[in-house]
């Protein structure tokens, strides 16, 4: 009777063992890390200056993220005020940190009337990668700048006026 005991016990007590080893655990780190917010400041509007059109040829003026200015078709550009201006802005956030820029497909400018022309093929140009593209990188300072140009659609005989409209350009992290 005292050798079954034993063999009872002895059962029981590897049972406990087996079920001591069928488990571990490991204490483990959760972080997180919080950076300064992305901030956009322009320091300059888009405009592509004076220009003429004939009365029967429509065409575009081309303004690039460099800041020359072409014209194609019938549009002949001028050098009296206002004169071209790239859009431009800096941003501000975490330091080298990526960031991508967010540009519309199109914009519509309009005179006080209803008289309208489309703003395409909207560029950007990041001071940190020196080209066209829409991404760029905060500096050591945690600063970066960026140009953008596009191309102004001219239809032929456009009415004669000052012509304006607004677009929004987002930047976020990477």
């Amino acid at each position: 009777m005292k050798k079954t005991i034993i063999i009872i016990v002895a059962i029981i007590i590897s049972g406990f063992s087996a079920n001591v080893m069928a488990q571990a655990t490991k204490n483990t780190t959760a972080g997180a890390k919080i950076v300064a917010p992305i901030t956009i400041t322009e320091t300059s509007s888009l405009n592509f200056g004076t220009m003429a059109v004939l009365a029967s040829t429509a065409g575009t003026c081309v303004l690039s993220t460099q800041g020359v200015r072409t014209a194609t078709g019938g549009v002949n550009l001028s050098a009296q005020t206002p004169i071209a201006a790239n859009a431009a802005y800096t941003v501000g956030g975490a330091i080298s940190t990526t960031y991508a820029i967010t540009l519309p497909s199109s914009i519509t400018v309009s005179d006080l009337s209803t008289h309208t022309m489309t703003i395409n093929s909207l560029l950007a140009r990041t001071a940190s990668a020196g080209t066209n593209g829409l991404t760029g990188t905060l500096s050591g300072t945690g600063t970066d700048s960026f140009t953008i140009g596009g191309t102004l659609n001219v239809a032929a005989a456009q009415v004669a006026a000052v012509y304006s409209g607004t677009f929004n350009v987002t930047v976020a992290y990477n």
